[in-house]
């Protein structure tokens, strides 16, 4: 727990203004369904997906921290399901909070797990040489099974979910949408990886040189994305806590392009404002040593 408290003072805050600090970040939950074929297993704030491919088998998107793993396993047998269904696991971002608990998942189901080529880099050393937070936050290690690259679609069963890579927040940060019959008709979800950049060093990085292209490039596709059910790493990004109590409701609380729009452009001005202070900071420094 003391990684994951100093996680928390790392990476909570980006998740949302409101949120830092909170101690219900990691606080159990009960897992709640989205949409048909699609439910909730993680905890109050850090997201975990289990979508329903039918008699194919199940995927899971992100299993949170490593202590939270067994929850997760207790969250997919609370919905009626078995765990050991769970074919495939996919992730946003190989970060403790969201990559943690991959490595005992697969153990307990045998599933397969995807990612992306820097983050799949990133898993194998398990958390450690992280461009912005060294080796302070480390996790189990998890077999990396296969590489997902952009517009890679993963299918089992009827679902298929779609990767757009939206590296900044990791170098690999992986944004999944698909497709969802909600309240009679086909919408899109958008999962968003990441958007933020806590703490990170934005202006001359030489361990993520081109870290402002690659967020800037990011925010630009995010907007294009369609985003219907607004969803994401962590559920202060789409208001799940106000939203999981009216689950079930129609219309479905969890359609919300207004939200997920407004969430966007939020995020992308902190960016472009912790951006230009560090310009600041960086051009004063300059200044002070001529």
């Amino acid at each position: 727990m003391r990684r994951l408290s100093i996680l928390v003072s790392l990476l909570l805050a980006t998740a949302a203004p409101a949120a830092a600090n909170d101690p219900k970040w990691s606080e159990p939950i009960a897992p709640f369904k989205i949409a048909d074929g699609l439910y909730h297993v993680g905890s109050r704030d850090i997201a975990a997906f289990l979508i329903d491919g039918g008699k194919d088998g199940l995927v899971l998107l992100d299993a949170g921290v490593p202590d939270f793993a067994p929850r997760v396993i207790e969250n997919i047998r609370t919905l009626g399901f078995d765990p050991k269904r769970v074919r495939i696991l996919l992730n946003s971002q190989a970060h403790f909070d969201h990559a943690g608990g991959l490595a005992a998942i697969q153990k307990a189901t045998g599933a397969k797990l995807l990612l992306s080529a820097p983050d799949a880099a990133l898993m194998k050393r398990g958390g450690k040489r992280d461009f912005a937070f060294g080796d302070a936050v480390p996790y189990p290690v998890a077999r990396v099974d296969g590489i997902v690259k952009d517009a890679h679609r993963v299918t089992i069963g009827t679902a298929t979910l779609t990767a757009h890579i939206t590296p900044g927040h990791t170098k690999g940060c992986t944004t999944w949408t698909m497709p969802l019959k909600v309240d009679g008709a086909t919408k899109t979800a958008l999962f968003i990886c990441g958007t933020s950049a806590p703490g990170y060093r934005l202006i001359g990085n030489p361990a993520y040189p081109n870290i402002v292209a690659d967020f800037r490039a990011s925010f630009a596709k995010l907007k294009a994305l369609p985003c219907d059910i607004f969803l994401g790493s962590h559920g202060s990004y789409f208001n799940m806590d106000e939203k999981r109590g009216r689950a079930g409701a129609t219309p479905n609380p969890f359609l919300d392009p207004e939200g997920c729009s407004a969430f966007l452009d939020a995020s992308s001005r902190r960016f472009e404002t912790e951006l230009a202070k560090q310009q600041a900071d960086h051009l004063r420094a300059g200044t002070v040593q001529k």
